[in-house]
């Protein structure tokens, strides 16, 4: 059964238009999350990859992309065994800024996967993170 939902927010005080880079632009991309080799586009299968390595570590398939506002896309690593789990990303205004949104769902539940879950709630929390400095970096 795949069931388990993460829900993260942040703040920053960049534009829709300068966070929407950050989510589909491989340059930027790299800078805090992974590598794509093309930008995110709609109906296209992308793979990232990891800064150091060029190992593959994510892949799906772009379902939804709203520029600066909604990208959604398929989301699969090796340890979820072929699950496609689900990211959807939405950004609103919040004056003088933007709140980043971020639902991952469809991860597996139970006992067996709850490692994994709490490894994905880190490293979400750790790239929200990364997201954050690069975007403060960028308007400072």
């Amino acid at each position: 059964m795949t069931d388990n939902t993460l829900r993260k927010s942040i703040y920053v005080k960049a534009s829709r238009a300068q966070v929407w880079g950050y989510l589909t632009d491989p340059e930027l991309l790299k800078t805090w999350f992974h590598a794509p080799k093309a930008p995110l586009a709609l109906g296209e299968h992308f793979e990232m990859s990891g800064r150091d390595n060029g190992e593959k570590l994510v892949w799906g398939r772009v379902r939804d992309f709203s520029e600066d506002e909604r990208l959604e896309y398929t989301f699969t690593i090796s340890q979820l065994d072929g699950v496609k789990s689900k990211v959807i990303w939405t950004l609103k205004d919040a004056e003088p800024g933007t709140r980043v949104s971020l639902v991952h769902s469809g991860l597996p539940r139970g006992a067996k996967d709850f490692d994994l879950l709490l490894a994905l709630d880190k490293g979400w929390d750790g790239h929200l993170a990364d997201l954050r400095a690069q975007l403060i970096a960028l308007t400072a």
